[in-house]
């Protein structure tokens, strides 16, 4: 006769069926981990890089053990609604080339990104509000590559959609949804466009079907496997298809900044993207307290579609041992858009970067800003800003940093001709107990002594 079974016993036992599975998960995670940082480390070891690298490899080996650098692919789904189907066209992604995107933008095959890049997207505020214009930001690396999108997005809503010389900024904050949908598209197709130098765009995508099987040449993650890849030898028909397509970059769970990243570099080719670049930059991405940063490469693509890794104008020769040269590469033509960049800690090592005129000064008022290591957007609604001198004597810049608790855009009004108020800025900056906005500062590198009105705005 059976013993009779206790009440409750089923489920009891389900529970501990329930955590002998989560420990056995735990276990498998730790061992890819544990592999894949041993495989990182030997690889770098066997292949070492120069000294400008040494400590991109001993942060990316050390990255590899933090948890949320490997975290279960449940975590990072993409929701079956923001993936196409493999019988939209457009080409699978090879083994090879996935293995090329990881070197050119890990120098490594076996990273993937964290937690925090996956989960980037372009999304904006609410429209037909003060900030309808802007688009709401995440933490981690990812932040680059969305105020560089900004800044385009900008440049199309003030200069490209509109042709007058001068509009207002309540024109940004009177977008409607779809509106703001149409300057994501036309923003992404431009800077996709002209990266293919005015010849080709490539869009990629995730299908609901695998391409490659996990192996020894490539880290999975769940999602480069199964992208494919859509070429457009037209703009229009790209900004057409990407319009059809902007909800698998703008929805929450598309992992829709990679996705512009790898349409980035395979509109740019890594043919082109090797002759861009030099022997200082030789991946697009740096390893930086546990997640992966922008270099510079990423961002000058971005503004000017090429992968200069400098920001000084065109080449530069650099003496190397043996009396041989080396060429630097700057950026070689004025672009729509600019770059403007502040640093404290630069300044006070006497190392601050020096920008050029091609990016100082753009075709249009529009700057994508690196100040203390934080990207934000400044610019002018006043297209002809910088094309007429006299428009430089007394004009207004407005500014967005992307920070929660920003909720407007701040209003600066800049005064070029306040003589007086130069000999009062030169004894601020020699009493180190003084603080100077950085904003300010960053301003300042291109209008120099300019005296600044935050109008009303408490200047942070």
């Amino acid at each position: 006769m059976d013993k009779e079974i206790p009440p409750g016993a089923p489920n009891l036992r389900q529970k501990e069926l329930e955590e002998i599975s989560s420990k056995i998960a735990d276990l498998e995670k730790w061992r890819k981990i544990f592999i894949s940082a041993s495989l990182l480390l030997l690889q770098k070891c066997q292949n070492p890089k120069p000294d400008d690298d040494k400590e991109d490899a001993a942060e990316a080996t050390t990255s590899c053990l933090k948890q949320d650098q490997f975290p279960s692919d449940s975590l990072h789904s993409i929701p079956k609604t923001l993936l196409v189907s493999s019988n939209l066209g457009g080409q699978p992604i090879s083994l090879e080339m996935a293995v090329g995107l990881r070197m050119m933008l890990f120098g490594s095959i076996f990273q993937v990104f964290s937690y925090e890049w996956k989960r980037a997207y372009f999304r904006f505020h609410e429209p037909c509000a003060d900030l309808a214009y802007a688009l709401e930001i995440d933490k981690g690396g990812a932040i680059a590559i969305q105020m560089a999108v900004q800044v385009n997005i900008i440049k199309y809503l003030l200069f490209v959609q509109n042709k007058e010389e001068k509009t207002h900024l309540q024109s940004l904050c009177e977008l409607s949804q779809k509106e703001q949908e149409k300057a994501l598209v036309s923003a992404l197709t431009d800077i996709l466009w002209t990266a293919g130098e005015g010849q080709k765009a490539t869009i990629c995508l995730v299908s609901n079907d695998t391409y490659w099987a996990p192996n020894i040449d490539c880290e999975v993650d769940n999602f480069t496997e199964r992208v494919r890849l859509f070429d457009f030898f037209e703009k229009e028909a790209a900004e057409k298809f990407l319009c059809d397509h902007i909800h698998c970059l703008s929805c929450e769970g598309s992992h829709g900044v990679i996705l512009f990243l790898y349409s980035l570099l395979f509109s740019r080719t890594f043919e082109r993207l090797q002759k861009d670049l030099d022997f200082t930059t030789t991946h697009l991405l740096q390893c930086r307290s546990g997640t992966f940063i922008c270099r510079q490469a990423i961002l000058n693509i971005i503004l000017t579609g090429r992968a200069s890794p400098h920001v000084f104008n065109g080449v530069q020769k650099l003496d190397a041992e043996g009396n041989v040269q080396k060429l630097l590469h700057g950026v070689s033509s004025r672009s729509d858009v600019g770059y403007l960049h502040w640093s404290k800690d630069e300044v006070e090592n006497h190392q601050l970067l020096q920008i050029g005129s091609m990016l100082k000064t753009p075709k249009l008022p529009i700057w994508l800003c690196n100040i203390n290591g934080t990207c934000s957007v400044l610019f002018s609604t006043n297209r002809l800003l910088l094309s007429d001198w006299k428009m430089e004597h007394l004009f207004d810049l407005y500014f967005y940093n992307g920070q929660p608790w920003q909720k407007t855009t701040v209003h600066l009004t800049v005064d070029t001709h306040s003589h007086h108020w130069e000999e009062k800025h030169c004894e601020e900056e020699s009493n180190a107990k003084k603080r100077v906005p950085s904003v300010e500062m960053a301003i300042r590198t291109k209008w120099k002594g300019a005296a600044i009105n935050w109008n009303g705005t408490i200047p942070f």
